[in-house]
């Protein structure tokens, strides 16, 4: 394996330490900050940690590197919550663990939870520790999300740029998602593109643009009446 290279279905370029998609030329998360933009986009835009409860629900587009999901188990670590903490990806590229573990080493709150992200992606994509599961589900999401039997109280919708990966940001797909949401239920994206909150709004979520994250000046968030 290569210095700029991952799996074969995800080469990677390496900037400052940030993965970057060869697939998608896309950098995997804010090459200023990327445990803070996950905390502003998908945590503070879902209103965690404030609405975690037992047997709460997460689930994402978008696996990557696994940050969104050690920023949101540290949230519930810090919450205090008795009871268990469901997360469930789809991923349709999965990273190496090695590559994971080599991204998430640039943030020192990740080092606890890391060894969930490498276990998941190294063997079935189930792990679990400490009333927390993960589970990554490989595939296309426009194929995987439709067949998930279960429902989220909140999405991370963290698929590359629209421009860049359309597949995931399809109005089938979002509506696929609200149809895998919780009465209730929230969503958030760093995007703010019209096309991917009209998809929302028609899908069924109260669609918000709000403040984005470092030089991104507009995010979305989305409820499910």
């Amino acid at each position: 394996m290569t210095e700029n290279q991952s799996f074969p279905d995800h080469p990677l370029d390496w900037r400052g330490g940030v993965p970057v998609s060869g697939r998608f030329d896309d950098p995997f998360y804010s090459l200023e900050d990327g445990l803070a933009e996950t905390r502003h986009v998908f945590l503070a835009g879902n209103g965690l940690p404030g609405r975690f409860r037992d047997g709460f629900s997460i689930a994402e587009l978008g696996f990557g590197t696994g940050l969104n999901f050690v920023a949101a188990v540290a949230a519930w670590a810090g919450a205090r919550i008795d009871g268990c903490l469901r997360f469930t990806s789809f991923e349709a590229y999965p990273l190496s663990p090695e590559d994971a573990r080599r991204a998430l080493d640039a943030f020192p709150e990740a080092a606890p939870h890391a060894p969930l992200v490498e276990a998941a992606l190294a063997g079935s994509g189930r792990a679990s520790a400490g009333g927390v599961t993960l589970e990554i589900v490989r595939g296309d999401a426009r194929e995987t999300v439709p067949r998930w039997t279960d429902m989220a109280d909140a999405w991370f919708l963290d698929g590359f740029a629209p421009a860049r990966n359309p597949e995931l940001w399809e109005e089938g797909l979002l509506s696929s998602v609200a149809r895998h949401t919780a009465p209730g239920g929230t969503c958030a994206t760093y995007s703010a593109a019209g096309a991917v909150r009209r998809a929302l709004a028609e899908a069924g979520f109260a669609v918000e643009r709000v403040p984005g994250y470092g030089r991104k000046r507009h995010m979305t968030t989305g409820r499910l009446g």
